[in-house]
């Protein structure tokens, strides 16, 4: 006859204590910044208004009317979409051949598109803005999409080799074995059997696309500049505009919170998937 042990007092009360106080913790910020984005600028600094206020809607009304939010937005949308695009055409294929056909270099190419995320972004910042100004790509959609592809292949490549080594090599063996080409393998029997995996590998790499700021910040100006250029523009030598500026980043960060609420637990499953066997 089995023993069922009896939870502990702090398994039954601390566990969900503890998740509840650091869920707040990472909440709180996002909470704060929302509520800013509904005082004025002044109200935004004044102590005596911290909680209790006359909400306005002018932050938003002036984002919309006056800074041409949507023209960012779309930018964002423009960047990530395709950027997420071209990283998985050129991630399955290279995590394909690794996975199914390694060789001895395998695990050191795969350490060296690793190593390239150790590199400082500020160290090729000159020559980037040089090269791309030259060759007339600066402040276009081109180059934001394939600086932001080129960035993110690394990490989608190594979770994809993750998902495609879960795969038995025979049934890649069984599709050869039927003359299926190299394409079908990849179209007809590995994308179907690894559909989890590369949607995980895809949200992912949206979100990381939509939130980065360094590149998007710095090699656009307006034409094709998103919501990143967007809020970075709220700055003034009088200082910060907070009502303003908590109002874009709001709308900025709210499409992005609420595709990883819907799509947590893909999120969760690729981050964690062979972490333990």
């Amino acid at each position: 006859m089995a023993i069922v042990a009896k939870p502990s007092r702090f398994s039954k009360y601390g566990r969900p204590t503890v998740a509840w106080v650091v869920g707040l913790l990472f909440f709180f910020p996002i909470f704060w910044m929302v509520l800013t984005s509904f005082k004025t600028d002044a109200d935004a600094v004044k102590p005596e208004h911290l909680i209790w206020f006359t909400p306005t809607l002018e932050n938003y009304l002036n984002m919309t009317e006056n800074y041409d939010y949507w023209r960012f937005a779309k930018n964002s949308v423009i960047t990530a979409v395709f950027a997420t695009a071209f990283t998985l055409v050129v991630g399955i294929p290279c995590a394909y051949a690794m996975a199914f056909n390694p060789s001895k270099a395998t695990k050191d190419v795969l350490m060296w598109m690793l190593s390239t995320k150790m590199l400082p972004a500020a160290a090729v910042l000159y020559p980037m803005t040089f090269l791309t100004k030259s060759a007339g790509l600066f402040d276009t959609h081109f180059l934001i999409i394939l600086v932001l592809s080129l960035i993110n292949l690394p990490i989608a490549i190594w979770m994809l080799f993750t998902y495609f080594k879960e795969i038995p090599k025979d049934i890649i063996e069984a599709g050869q074995m039927d003359g299926v080409s190299t394409m079908g393998e990849i179209k007809e029997i590995l994308i179907p059997l690894a559909w989890g995996g590369i949607a995980a590998t895809a949200l992912l790499v949206f979100i990381f696309c939509w939130n980065e700021a360094y590149w998007t910040v710095r090699l656009t100006t307006t034409d094709a500049a998103t919501l990143s250029k967007l809020i970075e523009g709220n700055r003034a030598p009088e200082g910060l505009f907070f009502g303003r500026l908590s109002a874009v980043s709001a709308a900025a960060v709210g499409p992005i919170v609420v595709l990883g609420w819907f799509c947590q637990k893909q999120l969760v499953q690729g981050l964690t998937f062979g972490a333990v066997k």
